[in-house]
């Protein structure tokens, strides 16, 4: 009889995440050598031989300028691991780092491989402002006229007029995400994955979380300009029509006017970060004195419609609970990535969750979102908790561009 493969988690870590700004504390690094210290960390804490490793999988949202070509493998390179560990780059939009994972969960449980490397890395400060278009569609003007996939601000609009959401629901969502994200930090809830991220010289770059705005008030939200409300209006040189008018061309019940209601505050914060896990089959981990925390129960993906564009976690959970044979009221603690308010507050209100065990240690509103790290690093905050409340399954859920959502189960073992 065959023996089950499971998909095995051994250990984490994650940079903390610095603003996404020149001022930023990470800028100065070269995201190749934020995604090494990383994977150097997991080493150090692991203890397994990164020459015996099948493959480092790492998301990546952006992969121009500094994070062109494959960054897995150059990662592996500029941090000394030895040659025999290769690289794969994914780009799964903001859903990377978590199908970064997935796939090597799969490439276990298929054996095809005994040891993985997962995570991503995104230095969003280091973006090339030039190459960054507001549109993500390939500038492809018949898939423009097909789906008008507006920038994702003004979905995150559309999905608030569409479920009645209002602006200062989305902002209450944002005072409590500060409110969790500073109770977190000062208890220490993320200190088990974060590293600390040090300069050429040795020196601490950066050893906190730099994003969060603690003592954030529903005051203080109400005086911030509505992001997207110029971009939505405005005909952009190119362009035949505005966003808005783009909007409401597909959803006409919005009306000629879309109230923009995501600012700053109510949305994922511009950040620059790296994360990293290892995996492992359950041969490979008896065999080489590996201890591990958790095991990947399942992953999953889900379409929906491009032009709202993220409206997706929902389904992809519902789809990863049905693989599993799982249903809602088995998962104990749900991360659902702070994109902006609207999606977070309609994927709690499409899978009826109790709000008390949606992101109970805040989310990308106070922390931000490093595109293509964001995925592994969920995953890392919901075992860390599961393991300080002693609670033993979790479900990390994401939207994307395009209109997809990722989801993933895990299950302390």
């Amino acid at each position: 009889m065959t023996e089950v493969r499971d998909a095995l988690i051994i250990d984490g870590v994650r940079t903390p995440r610095g603003k996404g700004r020149a001022t930023g504390a990470l800028h100065h690094l070269h995201p190749q050598d934020l995604l090494g210290q990383c994977l150097t960390a997991l080493v150090e804490r692991s203890g397994f031989d990164p020459s015996e490793v099948d493959d480092v999988i790492m998301g990546n949202g952006n992969s121009v300028g500094d994070h062109n070509a494959d960054i897995a493998r150059l990662a592996v390179l500029d941090c000394g691991w030895p040659v025999d560990a290769p690289g794969l780059t994914i780009n799964r939009f903001c859903g990377s780092g978590q199908q970064a994972v997935s796939l090597a969960a799969m490439g276990i449980r298929a054996g095809f491989q005994e040891l993985v490397v997962a995570g991503g890395v995104e230095s969003m400060s280091r973006w090339p402002a030039d190459q960054t278009p507001l549109l993500i569609d390939g500038d492809n003007p018949h898939l423009r006229e097909r789906y008008p996939m507006v920038p994702q601000g003004i979905s995150a609009d559309a999905i608030a007029a569409l479920e009645g959401f209002s602006r200062i629901d989305c902002d209450e969502l944002a005072v409590t995400s500060q409110e969790r994200a500073a109770k977190a930090i000062a208890e220490g809830r993320f200190d088990r994955s974060v590293i600390s991220v040090r300069n050429p010289d040795g020196t601490v770059a950066l050893d906190r979380e730099e994003h969060p705005r603690p003592g954030t008030t529903l005051e203080a939200l109400a005086g911030l300009v509505p992001s997207f409300q110029t971009m939505g209006t405005e005909v952009l040189p190119g362009m035949d029509r505005s966003f808005d008018t783009m909007i409401a061309e597909v959803y006409p019940s919005i009306g000629a006017h879309l109230e923009h209601v995501h600012h700053p505050g109510n949305s994922s914060g511009v950040v620059d970060g790296a994360s990293a896990m290892v995996l492992a089959s359950h041969q490979y981990a008896r065999a080489h004195g590996l201890t591990p925390r958790a095991r990947i129960v399942m992953g999953a993906t889900a379409g929906a419609e491009p032009v709202i564009m993220l409206t997706a976690p929902a389904p992809a959970a519902r789809r990863c609970l049905e693989l599993a044979g799982m249903t809602i009221g088995d998962i104990d603690l749900w991360e659902i990535n702070e994109a902006f308010a609207s999606v977070v507050l309609k994927a709690t209100r499409d899978l009826e969750l109790d709000p008390a065990t949606v992101n109970v240690n805040g989310g990308a509103m106070a922390l931000g979102h490093p595109i293509g790290a964001t995925g592994a690093m969920l995953i890392e905050t919901a075992l860390d908790e599961l393991e300080r409340t002693d609670k033993t399954t979790a479900l990390v859920a994401m939207c994307t561009g395009g209109g997809m959502g990722t989801a993933t189960i895990i299950e302390r073992v």
